[in-house]
């Protein structure tokens, strides 16, 4: 085996490694009965960091600007909860936040295709505290999605 090759696949991880020992995965969403490509599709982590980077900084900017009128330390904690707020009320009712809108993403449960404000509700909270969102399955949903039930799709 060359050096190179040994540290390619080093560096690709062990799926890639386990694909070229013949292994088949399959595509993301494939289990859930998601197309590979196109709209209802999973969404790519790029367009999901996207949107929460948007709809973080519509947060942050909501809460400098009109509830602590200025910068403080408690700026951030409201920018959170300016956050939960945004989430629980735009995914609940209309299935995407402005950021997920922006990145052309929305958020469907599994069985009925919409999200309803429970769904919504557990799956913010969830997001909120960022550990259940780190953590990943094989199809790209966050710990968050896995527990309300949904999957970000787009659109």
């Amino acid at each position: 085996m060359d050096n190179r090759q040994a540290i390619g696949s080093w560096l690709s991880g062990p799926r890639a490694a386990m694909e070229d020992a013949g292994a088949d995965f399959g595509y993301r969403g494939e289990q859930l009965g998601l197309p590979e490509s196109g709209p209802n599709s999973i969404a790519r982590p790029g367009r999901r960091l996207g949107a929460l980077a948007v709809d973080w900084a519509l947060s942050v900017l909501i809460a400098y600007g009109l509830i602590t009128d200025g910068y403080s330390p408690a700026t951030s904690n409201w920018a959170l909860l300016v956050f939960f707020a945004l989430s629980v009320l735009t995914v609940g009712t209309i299935g995407f936040t402005p950021g997920k809108r922006l990145f052309g993403i929305r958020v469907v449960a599994l069985e009925t295709g919409t999200v309803n404000p429970l769904r919504a509700l557990v799956r913010s909270v969830l997001l909120c505290l960022a550990i259940p969102a780190l953590v990943w399955d094989r199809d790209g949903r966050g710990l968050h999605d896995r527990l309300a039930k949904t999957v970000e799709v787009r659109i």
